[in-house]
């Protein structure tokens, strides 16, 4: 299992600030982070994956 950072995320195209993020997880719209430290977050990989492919989805039903 693959653990992603927020610099992480924004390699994978996810440039949202950290307080947008936390908006979208509190919301439902984006996967919970993990706790790795005391003071450190990470996002699970296969989860990051997934709500991009969410989205890639949601823009071809969109189209068709």
């Amino acid at each position: 299992m693959n653990l992603l950072s927020l610099a992480d995320l924004h390699a994978k195209g996810i440039k949202f600030s950290r307080t947008h993020i936390y908006r979208l997880i509190k919301a439902g719209d984006f996967p919970k982070p993990i706790k790795v430290g005391r003071q450190r977050s990470a996002w699970i990989e296969v989860e990051i994956e997934k709500f991009i492919q969410s989205r890639v989805d949601e823009r071809d039903r969109g189209a068709a």
